[in-house]
């Protein structure tokens, strides 16, 4: 199966190095190309893509609405957006997460990292660098965070053995770590990653992330339990 990736960037010669990379590349086709916001949601519903690499400061429409429409758009509920950020620290990543996005990569990114990424992504495994997204995260979301008793009061949906795993999913843990931790199987750990997702509503495991911190079940500085 091809997976189709559009390039969202307002600088030509970004996107150009990008369609060089993943054009060599079996099984990957540059499905499109835009220079601002408004031209990535609209090219997202119209050429059939699958993850867009999305760049965070563009005119007319920025990274992060764009993000936000195609995430909150039901036609694209299979579409993947990675951001693009010159500076991994910028908070914008963040708010970036929080829309819906599925995980960022630096401009700098190696070629095979990149093609790596989307194809983890288009896979469905988000969030591709988590121990890296962790600590952006929640010293970020330390300073939004909504009272922790109404947050937490979302997570009771979750059973015992979810909310554990949802710690260990925020701590950067892979399902290969969290089945050894656990002692069950990598498959049991995803399962009941997944679970959780649906319960909360999130994406991937990038928004897993974001919740955890969000809700105050797990604080910047906490150490892995």
């Amino acid at each position: 199966m091809t997976i189709r990736v559009l390039l969202a960037d307002d600088q030509a010669l970004i996107r150009a190095g990008f369609k060089m990379i993943l054009d060599a590349e079996d099984g990957l086709e540059v499905a499109g190309e835009a220079s601002d916001g408004e031209e990535a949601v609209a090219l997202a519903r119209s050429a059939r893509v699958d993850v867009v690499l999305m760049d965070i400061r563009m005119p007319h429409m920025d990274g992060l609405e764009a993000t936000r429409r195609i995430c909150a758009d039901d036609h694209l509920a299979g579409v993947r957006v990675l951001v693009l950020t010159t500076f991994e620290n910028d908070d914008n990543v963040v708010l970036a997460l929080q829309a819906g996005a599925s995980g960022f990569l630096g401009k700098n990114v190696a070629p095979a990292d990149l093609v790596n990424a989307i194809r983890v992504v288009a896979g469905g495994e988000a969030l591709l660098s988590p121990r890296a997204t962790q600590g952006l995260v929640g010293r970020f979301l330390d300073q939004l965070r909504p009272p922790p008793a109404q947050a937490l009061a979302a997570l009771d949906v979750l059973t015992d053995r979810e909310r554990e795993i949802l710690v260990l999913v925020a701590h950067g843990l892979s399902n290969e770590d969290i089945a050894t931790r656990l002692y069950v199987s990598p498959l049991t750990a995803k399962t009941h990653i997944n679970r959780a997702m649906a319960k909360l509503g999130a994406r991937d495991r990038a928004q897993l992330v974001v919740l955890a911190y969000q809700s105050g079940l797990v604080r910047p500085g906490d150490p892995l339990p």
